[in-house]
């Protein structure tokens, strides 16, 4: 039985598009990314969906706290579901809010990081890197995202780079799927049956 773990952050948890600041909402049960991949999948695999909106890399959040630095937490979630055949990394998305004023070569060192630690630990046998769709400053995220756009610039590159760097397995995300237009962060349902699809796939593939 391999063992899947999809560490990320709100689309790994599959909060829906945002209408109002702080009114979150999440699809159901199936429509879902890690879900659609784990059906695709089927038995012989076990998939953990890990996905904490907010969640970054490695940065406390002073605004909205909740232990959302996914450095600090992640040895023990590795830890709980130990044995770990292979961790889906998706994770950058929240480190593009304006309070944390990164690059988007930084976000990728944060990920090679977090790369690093998950080995570290000596639970996880590999890891699947993916780079996070690019966001819009829009709707009610706006403000928030504010200089988003530009910072994120060349992000995947640097992804890809890290991954070749730490030998992982690599997926643009923002290659299959594009955020809502609703608040520019966060993905429709069809969005994520998309990207359960590609990863489903790539997953296999990297386990066979």
């Amino acid at each position: 039985m391999a063992v899947v773990l999809c560490y990320g952050d709100s689309n790994t948890h599959g909060t829906k598009p945002l209408v109002q600041l702080g009114a979150f909402e999440r699809h159901a049960p199936g429509d879902r990314w890690p879900d659609v991949m784990a059906a695709a999948l089927g038995a012989g695999h076990t998939v953990i969906s890990e996905g904490l909106p907010g969640r970054t890399t490695v940065h406390d959040d002073p605004v909205e706290g909740g232990m959302r630095n996914g450095l600090t937490v992640l040895p023990a979630i590795l830890h709980s579901h130990m044995p770990i055949d292979l961790m889906v990394l998706m994770l950058g998305t929240n480190d593009l809010k304006h309070r944390f004023s990164v690059t988007a070569f930084e976000i990728a060192r944060s990920l090679e990081r977090l790369v690093l630690v998950a080995r570290s630990e000596a639970v996880v046998q590999d890891v699947l890197l993916v780079s996070p769709v690019p966001v819009r400053e829009t709707g009610v995220l706006r403000d928030v995202f504010h200089g988003a756009e530009a910072r994120q610039t060349g992000l995947e590159t640097h992804v890809a780079a890290a991954a070749e760097r730490q030998r992982c397995a690599f997926v643009d995300a923002g290659g299959v799927v594009r955020v809502s237009e609703q608040d520019g962060v966060h993905w429709e349902a069809d969005a994520h049956h998309a990207m359960g699809a590609v990863m489903a796939d790539r997953v296999r593939e990297r386990l066979t």
